[in-house]
Order: structure tokens, then C-alpha cells, then sequence
């Protein structure tokens, strides 16, 4: 039986500024869900976003209310071991919340994983890798300061896949600092980029061109996402990947946009799907429409990362690789052993549930109070 349900909210600091087209971040506010089961089981989940209400609809602060307010009242009382069952009447009663919904599934997963002594992934079909590449995005929006801090990352083994978060300044402005990076780096790494919705169609069409010329390997949501109809047109236009964010709010939107024929590839997040199960859903419409996967991150801590790396692995295809760097932009760590990067990868934990445990005593005394 469900017993109690706490959210936390945990302001962390970046390592450095860390600038999009719709915000830039020096702190990051976790917001992480703790399930607390009669048999003693525990289950954790995370619900973490960007930039307050910037990126998207639901903020720290309104994600905590209503998981507090509405959502926690549901659930309490409730089988903890029927996992299906709870998120079905949290779907009916509780309308849109997709993060809020994502860490209340992820905690119970966590927990009926653990209570079975096996990872979550096993609840999701089954692994079939124990890694995943990792991308790291360069944003600290100066050309000689993201060349060596890419080169460093090269020199660690720590990535070789690198995405620039662009958007704020001129188009030719941005495709010249993409472009003198991906010259730096040469064929030992991918560069791609994130444009967060930053251009309209023509300025994607300037931009995409230079970009594809000069060796960039994707671009990341160029235009609005209510605008699948450029989106559509560019993927057609450019031989560049094309990959669709900000337009993949969960199966719907993907059925939507391969009708459409709108991307090349879809940024799996878990928190934008509503939760892990409509994440493989939206992974099943992609392997059906013929189009990549790359697991998508919404710079989560350790919690959150681990969530999406079990979902990943259960991928038969994941031809982009991952972002799911987002532990390591973070000045400190809930986690009493954090994530294993190494060789490019991240290891995708092995124990019971997420894999990972939570150090108690450190997550009260960052909590906001």
C-alpha cells in the first residue's frame, strides 16, 4: 500500500552558465518525488525542468503543488504493486502535468523494481545494452572557451558527441561559432545543434544551409513547435538530420509528426512523454515510421538520468545516442555513488530499481525550505 508522498525541491548550481535561446541557467531546481510504500519499499522519481516557466508549462513550484495537492491524495491508500492501475487514475483525474506525472511513475516503478529485486528496466521489456553514448552540450556561448572545454571532454574519453545550444544571437553569428568549433574538432567528434524554436523558416533555411555545408550532423528543433508544417518542409529540403523536441509532448504528438513526415529523429524524454511507459510508446511509433531515436534530457540530476538511461536501453535501435549529461553540469550530487561515465558512455546501473541510492541526509540539507 501506498503510505506517503513527498516532494522536494533541491536548488543545485551549474558548473557554469549554461545559455539556451529561452533562458540561461546558473542554478537548477530538482524537483524529486519520495514514495513511501507499507512494506517498507521506497520509490524515487524526478520531475525536473529549465528556466522555471521558460521551456515549458509546468514549473518547479506548480509541479510540487500539484503533485502535493491533487495527485499524492489519489494515490494514497492505493496497491503500490499495481503500478498500471495507479497511473490509470492519475491519467483519467489529473489532466496534462506530464512531468508531475512522469516522476509519480517513475517512483512507482523504482519501487515495485525494487520490491521484485530486479532492475526497472526488466519492468520495461528488458535491456538489450548496459551503455549509452553521451552527448555534451557546449552553451557557455564562446567560441575558444566551448573549443577547450570540447577538447578536454575528448581528452577524458568523456564525450565525442558534442551539441551547441544556439539561437540567441544572429543566425550567420551562430553559424559561425558552430562552425569554427566543428573546424577545432574535425572528424574526432559529432557536433550537432539546439536551436530551441529560436528561427523562423527562413532564417532555418540560411542556417540549416551553412550548417549542413559545414559538416554539422543534426538541428534540433529550428522552428516552433506549433509549426510542424516548416518543420516538415525543412526535413524534406536538407539532407541534415532533422530532430523534433519542443513538438513531442508524448505518443500523440509522435503519431502526428510522422504522418506529417515532419523529423529524422525524436528526442525521447520521459518528463515531455508524461512518464517511461508513454516514452516507449513514442519509441514504438518512431521504429514504426522508420525514424532515429536519441534520448533526450531536461538536465536532470542523478534520479532523473537514471530513469531515462533504463528506458533507453530497452531500445532495439538508439541511432543518435543520448544527452544524458545532466548530473555532471551540477555542482553537487543526491546520490550517495553518482552515475559511472566512462569510454564515451554512460553505464546504465545494474542494481535493484533505479540503481541508485538516494543520501538522505544530503538531499535535507539542500532542500529549499
Amino acid at each position: 500500500m501506498i503510505q506517503h508522498i513527498v516532494t522536494y525541491l533541491v536548488d543545485v548550481p551549474t558548473i557554469r552558465p549554461h545559455k539556451l535561446s529561452v533562458a540561461t541557467m546558473n542554478t537548477q531546481t530538482l524537483v524529486l518525488v519520495q514514495l513511501q510504500c507499507a512494506d517498507g519499499i521506497v520509490g524515487w522519481g524526478e520531475a525536473t525542468t529549465i528556466g522555471g516557466l521558460s521551456y515549458g508549462e509546468e514549473s518547479p513550484e506548480s509541479i510540487k503543488t500539484n503533485i502535493d495537492t491533487y495527485i499524492a491524495p489519489l494515490l494514497v491508500g492505493m496497491d503500490a504493486s499495481q503500478v498500471a492501475r495507479a497511473m490509470a487514475k492519475v491519467r483519467k483525474v489529473i489532466q496534462s502535468n506530464r512531468f508531475a506525472k512522469c516522476a509519480i511513475e517513475t517512483a512507482l516503478l523504482d519501487a515495485q523494481a525494487r520490491r521484485l529485486n530486479v532492475p526497472l528496466s526488466e519492468l520495461l521489456g528488458g535491456r538489450v545494452r548496459d551503455t549509452l553514448p553521451v552527448a555534451w552540450t557546449l552553451a557557455s556561448g564562446d567560441t575558444q572557451r566551448d573549443i577547450a572545454e570540447a577538447e578536454k571532454m575528448l581528452d577524458l574519453r568523456r564525450h565525442r558527441i558534442f551539441k551547441l545550444k544556439i539561437g540567441l544571437r544572429e543566425v550567420m553569428d551562430d553559424v559561425a561559432h558552430v562552425l569554427a568549433i566543428k573546424r577545432a574538432l574535425g572528424e574526432r567528434a559529432s557536433v550537432r545543434v539546439d536551436v530551441n524554436q529560436a528561427w523562423s523558416e527562413m532564417d532555418a533555411v540560411r542556417g540549416i544551409a551553412a550548417l549542413e555545408a559545414g559538416g554539422v550532423d543534426l538541428i534540433e528543433q529550428p522552428v516552433k513547435a506549433s509549426n510542424r508544417a516548416a518543420l516538415a518542409r525543412l526535413k524534406q529540403r536538407f539532407d541534415v538530420a532533422i530532430m523534433a523536441d519542443e513538438a513531442l509532448h508524448g505518443p500523440d504528438d509522435a503519431l502526428a509528426l510522422a504522418h506529417g513526415d515532419c523529423a529524422d529523429v525524436y528526442a525521447v524524454k520521459i518528463t515531455q512523454s508524461g512518464g517511461l511507459m508513454p516514452a516507449l510508446e513514442v519509441a514504438t511509433v518512431a521504429r514504426l515510421a522508420g525514424i532515429g531515436l536519441y534520448g533526450g534530457t531536461m538536465l536532470e540530476g542523478g534520479i532523473g538520468t537514471a530513469a531515462t538511461a533504463h528506458v533507453c536501453s530497452t531500445f532495439a535501435e538508439l541511432a543518435w545516442g543520448t544527452e544524458l549529461f545532466g548530473p555532471l553540469l551540477l555542482t553537487q550530487e543526491v546520490l550517495r555513488e553518482p552515475l559511472v561515465y566512462r569510454d564515451f558512455m554512460l553505464q546504465v546501473p545494474t542494481g535493484p530499481g533505479l540503481g541508485v541510492e538516494i543520501d538522505t541526509d544530503k538531499l535535507r540539507s539542500m532542500q529549499r525550505q
